[in-house]
């Protein structure tokens, strides 16, 4: 028995890093997951884990493409009980330097792609009456400032926050838990041996003295979702190893 036996769960981003990890561990858990990513990987994520994963594309900064992703859930699996909303992107830009251009695609994709998947999510959950929940990807650096250029996608981060806190507020009477990860520095696919070679004083950061792995955020978004937090919602928890604890 798996501790999300019967559930059903859409994940954004899934062709890498915390939501392919999520796509497998939910899976293992008894899930049925909808995965969806704009690459084409997630084709590659469906085909690894093998049973259980419908492969999506979607750009989530188009709202007809997240509308289509929640009906094509409820077409195969006839319900959404979860949704993580992981699909994301960087790049650093100090404030004198940022372009409008940067700006806005880190808003697209970090908080107006959350609030798409929070919005036909919601609406999927509300069909079957049975309450449900989301699991929106913020950061660290939401949280706090660095000297890396992160200024939008801080604000974007911070943004997710603030929708996740309302999310909860407004949905928790019809049963819909609302929460939000805060990873610290994590070794995605994406970061690979690179973030190991040129960011080590990244790792010095968490109080644990290490980078985190994918699988380990996405234990703590399986746990989210199962009805063991059924009285968790509105909570932001950082999975940082103890970075957003220290004061310098």
């Amino acid at each position: 028995m798996g501790m999300l036996d019967g559930k059903v769960a859409v994940i954004t981003g899934a062709g890498s890093g915390m939501a392919r990890a999520s796509t497998r561990i939910f899976v293992r858990e008894g899930a049925r997951v909808v995965a969806a990513d704009i690459s084409g990987a997630e084709k590659d994520t469906a085909a690894e884990v093998g049973h259980d994963v419908l492969p999506v594309s979607c750009d989530v900064t188009k709202e007809d493409q997240v509308a289509a992703l929640m009906q094509a859930a409820l077409e195969e699996y006839g319900r959404v009980d979860a949704v993580l909303n992981v699909a994301g992107i960087g790049g650093p830009q100090k404030i004198h330097e940022l372009t409008m251009e940067a700006f806005d695609s880190t808003m697209d994709v970090n908080l107006r792609g959350v609030l798409l998947g929070m919005k036909y999510g919601i609406r999927a959950m509300q069909q079957g009456g049975h309450g449900g929940a989301i699991v929106n990807w913020s950061s660290v650096g939401g949280l706090n400032a660095s000297t890396f250029g992160t200024a939008s996608y801080s604000a974007s981060k911070a943004g997710v926050i603030a929708v996740t806190k309302a999310g909860a507020v407004e949905y928790g009477p019809e049963g819909i838990r609302v929460n939000a990860i805060c990873p610290g520095f994590i070794l995605s696919e994406i970061m690979g041996a690179a973030g190991r070679e040129h960011f080590p004083e990244m790792f010095e950061k968490a109080a644990l003295g290490r980078a985190g792995e994918p699988p380990e955020v996405a234990e703590v978004a399986a746990f989210l979702v199962s009805d063991r937090a059924s009285f968790v919602t509105g909570a932001i928890v950082a999975v940082d190893g103890g970075w957003s604890a220290k004061l310098a």
